[in-house]
């Protein structure tokens, strides 16, 4: 049964929940991965507590697997620093780099999961993209909507705090997301897709 140990340190996924660090932005829209990751580690009654790869990090067994979960903090822009800087550490493909994110093109509370694609003008992914050299890493988009008056700066609204119904409906997805994740490791995206897109 010795034989039968993965090699120490053995994680064999990263699964990244994209945020800005720092107070100011605690909780709003943009922070959406963030948050789902906290519900995980909530749940799953780990911590953050290891800062490492320019992330707040804690390695666990998520649906059969040795996984990485990190909160970059690098400001989203430059998450890709953190991401490929553990994926090479590691050995890890693309394929095994779950990403979560924020998104305004999805109607607020609405999940998305995808086995890769384009980043959708999200500068978190787009950076992502860049360092791993691919866009073939699965992600699991949470909809945050988009300011309804015109006029309304986009930046100020992921930057903004969901208030009443909005940060109810938002709530229950990321409670969804964090469901979404181990089935993404255990089954993989497509079994994921089927049941949370």
């Amino acid at each position: 049964m010795f034989f039968q140990r993965k090699p120490s340190g053995g994680v064999t996924w990263l699964v990244v929940g994209l945020g800005n660090p720092g107070s100011k932005y605690e909780s709003t829209r943009h922070n959406m991965g963030f948050l789902a990751v906290d519900i995980l580690a909530h749940r799953e009654g780990f911590r953050f507590n290891k800062l490492r790869f320019k992330a707040w990090t804690a390695a666990v067994d998520l649906g059969g697997e040795k996984v990485l979960v990190m909160k970059p903090q690098t400001y989203m822009n430059l998450s890709g620093e953190a991401v490929g800087e553990a994926a090479r550490f590691y050995k890890i493909p693309p394929e095994h780099v779950l990403v979560i994110s924020d998104d305004i093109s999805l109607p607020a509370g609405k999940l998305r999961i995808r086995a890769g694609g384009s980043a959708g003008g999200h500068n978190g992914l787009k950076n992502i993209i860049q360092h791993l050299g691919t866009d073939r890493f699965p992600r699991i988009k949470v909809g945050v909507g988009s300011p309804q008056q015109a006029g309304y700066d986009v930046v100020d609204w992921v930057i903004g705090k969901p208030m009443g119904e909005d940060q109810k409906v938002l709530l229950e997805a990321l409670e969804r997301a964090a469901d979404a994740v181990s089935v993404v490791i255990s089954q993989g995206p497509d079994k994921a897709m089927n049941r949370f897109n």
